[in-house]
């Protein structure tokens, strides 16, 4: 599925139905009177999240949607049906903004969520609301409102328990594939991740939510590589997971360009919680990890650990350390 995370869409509730002028005709009674029922309501434009959607690719092809006009109230006092309500599906952590782009209108953290983004019109009112003991025969009807109708920014941050970070080619994809339920694409170039992929983890009868996060590279926030494009996304990550390639000859200046590029963009992704996993460990023998990981860690304020995605063992530990970070 392709990957979308911002579009604009136009959102028009249906127009309420109009009141009815009707008059009683029945046989032998010249007289009747009014008998005409109101108008039925507008359906309304409703926003849903979804857990099992990643994207709003959805619409990009479908950008205008309208839900149904409320039909007319009839003779006999009958009201007229409502238009049914329009839903729209959404991921988890969409956000809703007015045309500008700019006013937050609404916030989607949770399964379920439902907000009314357009409001269909009112129904008109009959006849018969308007009798009066000096109005016995009143023609007098109201048309139905219009309903709201809005253009409207969907922007999908995603939110996930713990963010992959790290430069190109670190191995955040085949992490992720390791521990979870995710298959993202995975090959030996840079950039191969080319959207954010969540994926879950199931560890002790609990789940952990993981986003797979594009390589960052220096210049990131000022737009260079896939620039923020994708900075956007750590944004709602509970813990950042830092994973750098242990063969890397300067662990050093890698974990700073990356720390570097985070907090250019925002201050607050420094004050995440961060574990700093050093990756790729079946490359070298277990003495030069272990004298690596001593010297990384020191003056480091954030726990080191080190794995091999191709080591079983390895990945329960990084699971069961995972689980700890979001409970």
């Amino acid at each position: 599925m392709k990957f979308l995370d911002q579009v604009k869409i136009y959102v028009k509730a249906g127009n309420g139905g109009d009141g009815s002028p009707s008059f009683r005709r029945e046989k032998f009674i010249e007289y009747g009177g009014p008998d005409g029922g109101d108008g039925g309501k507008g359906g309304s434009i409703i926003l849903r999240s979804e857990r099992n959607l990643n994207t709003l690719i959805d619409y990009r092809f479908q950008q205008h949607h309208k839900s149904q006009r409320g039909e007319n109230g009839s003779g006999q006092n009958r009201t007229g049906r409502g238009g049914d309500d329009l839903f729209l599906k959404v991921p988890i952590g969409t956000q809703v903004f007015e045309e500008d782009n700019k006013t937050l209108i609404y916030d989607f953290k949770k399964e379920s969520e439902e907000f009314v983004v357009a409001n269909g019109g009112k129904g008109g009112l009959g006849n018969t609301r308007f009798k009066s003991s000096t109005n016995r025969a009143p023609k007098k009807f109201t048309k139905g409102s219009s309903g709201e109708e809005f253009v409207i920014w969907l922007q999908l941050k995603t939110i996930a328990d713990i963010g992959i970070v790290g430069l190109p080619n670190a191995g955040k994809s085949s992490l992720l594939a390791a521990i979870t339920n995710a298959n993202p694409k995975i090959a030996n170039y840079k950039f191969t991740t080319l959207n954010p992929n969540l994926g879950v983890a199931s560890y002790d009868n609990k789940e952990i939510t993981l986003a797979d996060i594009p390589g960052l590279i220096e210049g990131a926030h000022e737009g260079i590589g896939l620039g923020i494009k994708f900075l956007k996304h750590v944004e709602r990550c509970k813990t950042l997971m830092h994973l750098i390639d242990i063969t890397n000859e300067d662990l050093e200046t890698t974990y700073q360009q990356v720390k570097n590029e985070l907090g250019s963009y925002s201050k607050q992704l420094l004050k995440k919680k961060e574990i700093i996993v050093l990756n790729k460990t079946d490359l070298l023998e277990d003495s030069e990890v272990k004298e690596i990981i001593e010297k990384f860690k020191k003056n480091k304020n954030s726990e080191v650990i080190s794995l091999s995605t191709l080591n079983k063992v390895s990945i329960s530990k990084i699971k069961a350390k995972l689980l700890s970070y979001v409970s």
